[in-house]
């Protein structure tokens, strides 16, 4: 939905990945980043009055334990591994269903939930629900986000040594002037 927009970046992990493999510029990414942490909090503000809850709750549950900082380390590795593979595999077209089943997985196979998103873990600190994080917690989850996001460039680039200029520009979705563009196997008149 929003790929035609920003190119679907609503992770800073993703789009600083993106922009260390030169896909996505590093202005852009740091541009996307208030916009994707606001974006997180107006997210867990909404949740809140949907259940009649009060508009801000500021999260009371910690989560600032070794097993849930190495929870958010495999499970952003994961998303980023699943996100560049596809891309570097050409097969970038698959990355919104196959983005959201990964994350829906890894909320069962991680003890932390999979965060896996910085802003993410902004915005969950205003939800005071079993669904939160105390804003205590929330440096040890940001940490091992991009302690993950490194992991995953390095496994990347060993995965996938080699990167088209095009696999680069299409790492989440085709975005900016190209999104009229032919894309891959398109056959066109």
């Amino acid at each position: 939905m929003f790929g035609p927009v920003s190119g679907g970046h609503f992770n800073p992990v993703v789009s600083f990945a993106d922009a260390a493999f030169n896909g996505l510029a590093w202005r852009d990414a740091v541009a996307y980043l208030p916009a994707q942490v606001s974006g997180c909090i107006f997210g867990a503000v909404v949740a809140n009055v949907m259940f009649s809850k009060a508009a801000v709750e500021i999260s009371t549950k910690h989560r600032a334990s070794a097993a849930h900082f190495l929870s958010e380390v495999v499970a952003t590795l994961g998303l980023l591994l699943v996100v560049f593979a596809l891309a570097r595999s050409g097969r970038s077209r698959s990355a919104p269903a196959a983005v959201g089943a990964y994350i829906g997985a890894a909320y069962f196979f991680t003890s932390s939930t999979s965060f896996a998103n910085p802003a993410i873990t902004v915005g969950r600190m205003f939800s005071n629900t079993f669904a939160g994080i105390a804003p205590s917690s929330a440096p040890s989850f940001i940490g091992a986000q991009v302690l993950g996001g490194v992991v995953a460039l390095v496994v990347i680039a060993l995965l996938y040594p080699h990167l088209t200029p095009a696999q680069a520009s299409d790492i989440v979705m085709p975005h900016e002037d190209r999104v009229n563009a032919e894309l891959p196997g398109q056959v066109t008149q």
